[in-house]
């Protein structure tokens, strides 16, 4: 694409919202993130931050509203939603590292890596490998290949999951709350990982209660309360001074 046409953001939502039976859970949610960009989603539980970060890829069916990847709009095609087979291929496009990892437990931690290289992509085993293998040494974990995932700490999980990721090029890194299930000792060996992928200027929302990271680390950061958007803000603004009462009592309570 040309320059003097090339999409605003990487990523885009228009007015979501997500209803599960009567309670709406995502309420006209809008935000655009340019590309290379780190945005931060903040908020206390309950908020929507999760069931957010599932309607941009369409884990979650959103209800209203619209996604864009690169200015083309995703889920939908001619009216109609998208196969699960398309769903696959564009979240290809929008990897998401979870909560619980999610690894495959009958896989190598290198078998994790390339399986959807080989298997989604069609990609040559060998070139596969050597990719994965170059990927575990970026995430401190090239010693590992060959244990199962049963055999790895939380922190060694969540950076063979990162590994994942990243081995599908995406365009896009999607993170919910990868820290949330790690013992607070080893939290730092992850966000290390993911700060060194902000500075590479990888594009990346990150739902998160890590403070820290997200004042270091994000370019932007939205806070969300019942299901909207409620601010949204440069990290220092945040911090230091943010604009409405109900993010000043969030940060009394999360920011020690």
């Amino acid at each position: 694409m040309p320059p003097d046409t090339a999409p605003r953001y990487a990523l885009e939502a228009r007015r979501l919202g997500k209803r599960f039976g009567s309670h709406q859970v995502l309420s006209d949610v809008s935000f655009g993130v340019p590309p290379g960009k780190t945005f931060c989603i903040l908020g206390p539980s309950g908020s929507g931050k999760s069931t957010l970060l599932r309607c941009l890829n369409f884990l979650e069916r959103p209800d209203e509203g619209e996604v864009l990847l690169e200015g083309e709009r995703v889920g939908v095609r001619n009216g109609t939603y998208m196969k699960e087979r398309e769903l696959s291929l564009l979240r290809v496009r929008m990897a998401m590292v979870f909560q619980h990892f999610n690894l495959w437990p009958h896989l190598t931690v290198l078998g994790n890596v390339i399986e959807s290289p080989v298997h989604v992509l069609g990609r040559a085993r060998d070139a596969a490998t050597a990719d994965a293998q170059a990927l575990l040494r970026k995430v401190g974990l090239a010693e590992k290949q060959d244990v199962f995932p049963h055999t790895l700490s939380g922190g060694q999980k969540q950076r063979v999951a990162i590994a994942r990721a990243l081995a599908i090029n995406p365009k896009i890194l999607l993170f919910d709350e990868p820290t949330s299930s790690l013992d607070p000792e080893i939290v730092g060996e992850v966000l290390s990982v993911m700060r060194q992928l902000a500075s590479e200027g990888m594009t990346m929302i990150v739902v998160t209660h890590e403070m820290g990271f997200a004042r270091e680390a994000a370019d932007t950061t939205i806070f969300m309360d019942a299901g909207k958007i409620v601010e949204v803000s440069t990290p220092e603004e945040f911090f230091v001074q943010p604009s409405t009462e109900r993010a000043r009592q969030f940060l009394q309570r999360y920011v020690r």
